[in-house]
């Protein structure tokens, strides 16, 4: 469906089925980051009948965030071993099934194993795999798709956390529970439409044939060219997972902001609703703030990821993205001592800004860092460590929240912290992007269309852009990147007039 189209035929389709695939990773992307924050509308229940804190009660989100990030490796493995679909279909029955055992839950534990846990690895096995079939249908139009996709967030979480106050007020937590496990089950429809493109008429490839006996392994080559594709005919995969992008500098520098980053980003989101009831707003009103994120949210993302694309501005996507980091800081830091309504709603519109232009821009940062094929181990490992730290910054805040009774020092630290994150990224991005251009300077005099040294370097620093580089002997080839040395470029790229080494 559209995977055959005149346009390139070595490249991903830029569209054709991958809009539905988007659309299905709109709804997962959704569920997976909507859903621990709108959990937090049932904390008061919670905390009632289970006679606990907000330390104790916000360890279910935080765990459910946890095993969402923690488990990533696990998720690249799991992709790489059985593909895209399978994974996904068998998530999507362990998130609702999470949920619906929850819903019977008589301590706190059960809560963390069931709810936190089971769902938490549900959803992690349905957001990975889909942000892994997102790359292969889009390339030159992946900022955008990936904005697109970003933004199921912010419109679950403005649906899910007014329809938890309903379901709450009219059915209580238990109900609430039992027909948010039931909405899960969405999850298994989205996997179900998850099927890798067909193989492009291939130039240079094991048989050149792409007919019927073919796209039956065009789809075992492209979930295995996710994790380097395996050399010229063969079907053995050389790793599970690649630790060796670990020793990648701009991997490095982008595990370590998220790590800062993931420390404080989700704890005014979480803390939100409770902050605002006990500083006097009505459930309704309270419940309802989540949504003014959303709104903001929505807008965000797509407008950010269109930005993103535009030529001059993608290979400085990383600056970008501090930038945005460093706004959503500093508005934890100015709305530390809100506590009208007006002041939280003004909180509420600048925080979904800030946060809808990093959650646009993260994943698209990392694949212009490390190139698709070594981008599902790097986000394998980039989730394990969010893990640790979004086990430590919610229930941290938390607990400072049930020691002090006071809110102002948890948005300063929160600040603090996405703010450090912002700056760390520039500062470093710009030191290896100088060693870069330094190193790459002797190279680049034979590169084609006239690019300029500094996008060649950036470009050398994003690795290959897609599937495989174009030296592999059996794999697709890039779209674009007209790599210095390589052989006749002009057939395998049919590049646009204005697409050099930015389109990375």
């Amino acid at each position: 469906m559209g995977a055959s189209g005149p346009r390139r035929s070595p490249g991903p389709p830029d569209g054709g089925w991958g809009w539905v695939v988007l659309g299905a990773c709109f709804v997962v992307t959704g569920f997976a980051y909507g859903f621990p924050k709108a959990v937090s509308v049932f904390f008061r229940a919670l905390m009632r009948d289970f006679g606990a804190g907000y330390s104790d009660t916000a360890w279910v989100s935080s765990i459910m965030l946890a095993m969402l990030y923690g488990t990533g490796p696990v998720s690249s493995i799991l992709v790489t071993r059985f593909g895209c679909r399978p994974v996904m279909l068998v998530g999507g029955l362990l998130a609702s099934a999470g949920m619906v055992l929850a819903s019977f839950a008589t301590r706190l534990l059960e809560l963390y194993l069931t709810a936190g846990v089971l769902t938490g690895l549900g959803l992690a096995l349905n957001f990975q795999p889909s942000l892994i079939m997102l790359g292969l249908y889009f390339e030159r139009r992946r900022p955008l798709a990936n904005g697109l996709a970003a933004a199921g967030s912010p419109v679950f979480l403005s649906a899910l956390s007014p329809l938890g106050q309903q379901l709450l007020e009219r059915f209580g937590w238990r109900g609430g529970f039992l027909l948010f496990g039931g909405l899960l089950l969405h999850c298994c429809a989205c996997g179900a439409v998850m099927r890798p493109p067909p193989g492009p008429s291939p130039r240079p490839r094991r048989d050149s044939a792409s007919d019927a006996p073919g796209e039956a392994e065009a789809e075992a080559d492209l979930e295995g060219l996710r994790l380097r594709e395996a050399p010229s005919g063969g079907r053995t995969r050389r790793r599970l997972l690649d630790v060796a992008v670990c020793t990648d500098r701009a991997f490095a520098v982008y595990a370590v902001t998220k790590f800062l980053m993931a420390l404080g980003l989700f704890v005014p989101a979480i803390l939100l609703v409770n902050y605002a009831k006990d500083a006097g707003v009505p459930d309704s009103e309270a419940a309802f703030l989540l949504s003014i994120v959303g709104f903001v949210d929505i807008v965000a993302r797509p407008a950010c990821g269109a930005l993103a694309g535009l030529a001059r501005l993608r290979p400085h996507v990383a600056y970008l993205f501090s930038l945005a980091l460093m706004a959503n800081g500093l508005t934890d830091l100015s709305s530390a001592r809100a506590r009208s309504y007006g002041a939280l709603v003004a909180f509420c519109i600048a925080f979904g800004l800030s946060y809808g232009m990093v959650g646009a821009l993260q994943f698209e940062v990392l694949m212009a860092a490390v190139g698709a094929p070594r981008f599902p181990s790097a986000l394998g490992l980039v989730l394990l460590l969010e893990a640790v730290a979004v086990l430590i910054g919610p229930p941290s805040a938390g607990r400072l929240v049930d020691a002090l009774k006071n809110y102002e020092i948890i948005f300063y630290l929160a600040g603090s912290e996405v703010a450090l994150a912002g700056i760390f990224m520039a500062v470093a991005t710009n030191c290896c992007l100088r060693r870069s251009r330094s190193r790459d300077a002797s190279p680049s005099p034979g590169t084609e269309g006239g690019a300029s040294n500094t996008e060649d370097a950036e470009a050398e620093v994003d690795s290959e852009p897609l599937p495989t580089s174009t030296e592999e002997p059996g794999g697709l080839e890039t779209l674009e990147v007209p790599s210095p040395g390589t052989g006749p470029s002009e057939p395998k790229v049919e590049a646009e007039p204005g697409l050099d080494s930015e389109s990375v």
